[in-house]
């Protein structure tokens, strides 16, 4: 795992520069462009892109048939290319050949996801979700990707980002795992979502409601379009430092709530040490739909655990 203060994280992310993929971009009809394998490959035409974010992509040689797909979404002031080297998934690529990973950047709100507004926390209604989506259905497409093995993870503003990826598209991730977030749909309303522009309710950890009440701001999120049936969301795993001030602990929790009230599973039990001195996991039910993860003495944030994401996603 990869340690970096986040003064250090903001500082890189906010002096780094991107190249941005058209807004509104329609999907290229043109033969498939062959993506390099081995390196950090930017991507401009992945279809629809209504916030005008940018992707690069991370390819294994040797790439396997039917692979997986990884959504990695950085923190706040960060971008896509930090990310890749802060999560270190590109090496356990290299040994599985198995998944490709895909490391969006947004150039707005301080380099923060929207998780606030109303396009971004409804499906397919034109905010970052839109965009987000578009480049994992593109994804999909170029690689002939396992459609039943697509996950999204991320930290901070990533995590927060993963939480409402998967209340809005349910359909496209099995899985999450992030890092240091709030629950999908907490900074609903708020005038951002970076710590310059966001309500601090939600960060301060000061945004209490029951299971239910969560469930139906998550639930809100995908809405019913037509055609609609509610089916099953993706197993989740959030972990959250005991001693972080900046997303306040409280969160953690308050995901769990969420997520247990969604999965319906009730808690079941902790575990110490877990994966690692310090760590106490938290498990629902018997732990394969909902676990967290509580760290002792961690601040902002936790630091990627890239073996123990790829065990839960199961690669």
């Amino acid at each position: 795992m990869v340690r970096i203060s986040l003064l250090t994280y903001l500082a890189l992310g906010l002096g780094s520069t991107t190249v941005l993929a058209d807004c509104g971009q329609a999907p290229s009809s043109s033969p498939a462009v062959q993506i390099p394998t081995g390196v950090l490959t930017p991507v401009t035409d992945f279809g629809v892109n209504p916030t005008g974010l940018d992707l690069h992509i991370y390819v294994p040689k040797n790439l396997a048939p039917k692979p997986a797909v990884i959504l990695a979404l950085h923190l706040c002031g960060g971008t896509g290319p930090i990310y890749s080297y802060l999560s270190n998934y590109n090496p356990h690529a290299d040994q599985r050949k198995n998944f490709v990973v895909l490391y969006p950047s947004t150039p707005h709100d301080n380099h923060c996801w929207d998780v606030a507004s109303k396009k971004s926390l409804t499906r397919d209604a034109g905010g970052d979700t839109t965009s987000l989506a578009n480049m994992v259905r593109w994804a999909i497409s170029e690689f002939d990707a396992d459609p039943a093995k697509v996950f999204v993870t991320g930290s901070s503003s990533g995590c927060m980002m993963s939480n409402v990826m998967a209340a809005a598209y349910p359909d496209i991730f099995s899985a999450v795992s992030c890092y240091s977030g709030i629950p999908a749909g907490c900074l609903a309303g708020s005038p951002g979502a970076s710590p310059q522009t966001s309500d601090p309710t939600c960060g301060q950890g000061k945004k209490i409601k029951s299971g239910e009440e969560w469930a139906a701001v998550l639930k809100s999120i995908y809405g019913k379009p037509e055609g609609y049936t509610e089916g099953s969301y993706p197993k989740v795993q959030t972990w959250h430092g005991e001693a972080d001030f900046f997303v306040n602990y409280p969160n953690l929790q308050e995901q769990l709530k969420q997520w247990s009230t969604v999965l319906d599973v009730p808690f079941s039990k902790t575990q110490t040490n877990a994966p690692g001195n310090g760590y106490t996991k938290i498990v629902y039910g018997d732990g394969s739909k909902l676990v967290g993860y509580s760290a002792k003495g961690v601040g902002h944030t936790v630091p990627v655990h890239p073996e123990e994401d790829l065990k839960w996603f199961g690669l």
